[in-house]
């Protein structure tokens, strides 16, 4: 590695690129079928995007407070009543937009390590 390997802190430039659209993927979660908040964890785990509770709840806050989410109370077998998380037509709607600008991204992105590779 060269120094100024060293001196970039990676490991943060990836946490924050995931900070940055966590919104996304979580709203691709909750659109497709109503969850639980340790559903989102283990199908964003699934996915190898490790989230902690610690950043989720407050994340799906957020979301409530925007009017992305909805949430109702939902008795449960084995202990105290949980949130059933549910997208909302705001949501879709963001959810669609989101949708519209990481197809873009991906695609600008893709070029650019295309060129990259060919100059390597």
């Amino acid at each position: 590695m060269s120094d100024t390997t060293h001196s970039f802190n990676i490991e943060n430039a990836k946490s924050q690129m995931r900070k940055g659209f966590l919104e996304f993927p979580v709203l691709l979660i909750i659109g497709t079928s109503p969850t639980y908040a340790p559903d989102i964890l283990k199908q964003l785990k699934e996915a190898n995007l490790l989230v902690v509770e610690g950043t989720l709840y407050p994340l799906l806050s957020r979301m409530k407070r925007a009017d992305l989410v909805s949430y109702t109370w939902e008795e449960s077998k084995s202990g105290p009543p949980r949130k059933m998380y549910t997208i909302t037509k705001e949501g879709k709607d963001v959810l669609a937009h989101l949708e519209e600008s990481w197809r873009a991204l991906d695609t600008s992105v893709n070029t650019l390590i295309k060129q990259y590779e060919k100059g390597n």
